[in-house]
């Protein structure tokens, strides 16, 4: 059974907590994300890549105030990065 997936980008990541930090990566038109909250031990032992191939189920609609913004950053970082990249 294969799972139909889109590369997604890495364009944000946030540490409001001190345990937490919550990642996002959205398509390259920005309209589509997917949000990680992961605890700072669990980043010690999981690379963090410019880029995930992630199942379109997974994926949920971009608040319209960020589109733009993180369409412009996944361009930035698909430019800028192998998708395998650690960042």
């Amino acid at each position: 059974m294969s799972e139909e997936t889109v590369r997604c980008w890495l364009v944000d990541r946030v540490s409001r907590d001190e345990n937490l930090v919550t990642l996002v990566y959205a398509t390259p038109d920005g309209e589509r994300q997917l949000t990680q909250q992961l605890s700072f031990q669990l980043l010690r032992r999981r690379e963090v890549t410019a880029a995930r191939d992630v199942p379109v189920e997974k994926l949920e609609a971009t608040p319209e105030v960020d589109r733009e913004r993180y369409a412009t950053q996944a361009q930035s970082m698909a430019d800028q990065h192998d998708p395998d990249d650690p960042v």
